[in-house]
């Protein structure tokens, strides 16, 4: 089946910095006490819009009697983030030569927040393959797993859903795109992809699992060429 648009999610899929927001985030959460399993934290947090992300971090800081999180919690964490993007941050291996080869209709859809989104993908050389069909989670009501923000992304695209793929690493982004009536193909060739990480993305519901870029440019041309 060809498609008429295809929907990347940012993080761990177009540039490698899933494993930094895994590693700061987890490191910084078990100082005040949050400790979580890296498998579980990568199913329960990965993708998740940041309101709900930071609602059921909350939520979990009450539950051990701590009350509210620390007020510098949350500017501690971000400035620690941005830090280790500037410094380390790369594009996942092949997508520019899998950008370069397929040029049809496509966007970034991510939970990210626009302006690091846009910092991000500038960073890494990607900003003009997608500029200015590059969309956030902060531009609709409900984030993954909701469907808004793809729903939202064809619109402005002006694609139909059904015809539509998604390249997403997450279970909330995989159910996201599902809800949204979309194709959804799970990659696991970014750093954080761990041990049981395809068998996640198939649980929720992914159709294929793509493992690099090259890969993923292959069964592109199988599958046709995109509108």
């Amino acid at each position: 089946m060809a498609f008429d648009a295809i929907l990347f999610d940012c993080d761990g899929v177009l540039v490698d910095s899933e494993k930094i927001y895994v590693e700061v985030e987890r490191e910084h959460l078990a100082r005040i006490g949050l400790h979580y399993d890296l498998k579980d934290y990568m199913d329960r947090f990965q993708g998740l819009g940041g309101t709900d992300f930071w609602a059921a971090v909350e939520s979990d800081h009450h539950a051990l009697g701590k009350g509210s999180l620390p007020g510098t919690f949350a500017p501690d964490l971000d400035a620690a983030t941005l830090e280790r993007i500037n410094t380390e941050l790369t594009d996942i291996a092949g997508i520019k030569n899998l950008l370069e080869a397929h040029g049809g209709t496509r966007a970034v859809a991510s939970s990210s927040r626009l302006h690091r989104l846009h910092h991000k993908l500038r960073h890494t050389g990607l900003h003009a393959y997608f500029e200015p069909h590059i969309y956030s989670g902060e531009q609709v009501a409900n984030g993954k797993p909701a469907p808004d923000l793809f729903l939202f992304t064809a619109g402005k695209l002006g694609v139909s859903p059904a015809a539509t793929l998604v390249i997403e690493d997450s279970t909330n982004g995989v159910k996201a795109g599902l809800a949204a009536g979309m194709t959804v193909w799970g990659f696991v060739g970014g750093g954080h992809s761990h041990d049981g990480h395809a068998g996640q993305l198939e649980a929720a519901g992914a159709h294929r699992i793509v493992d690099s870029h090259d890969n993923l440019a292959a069964m592109l041309a199988e599958a046709g060429p995109v509108a």
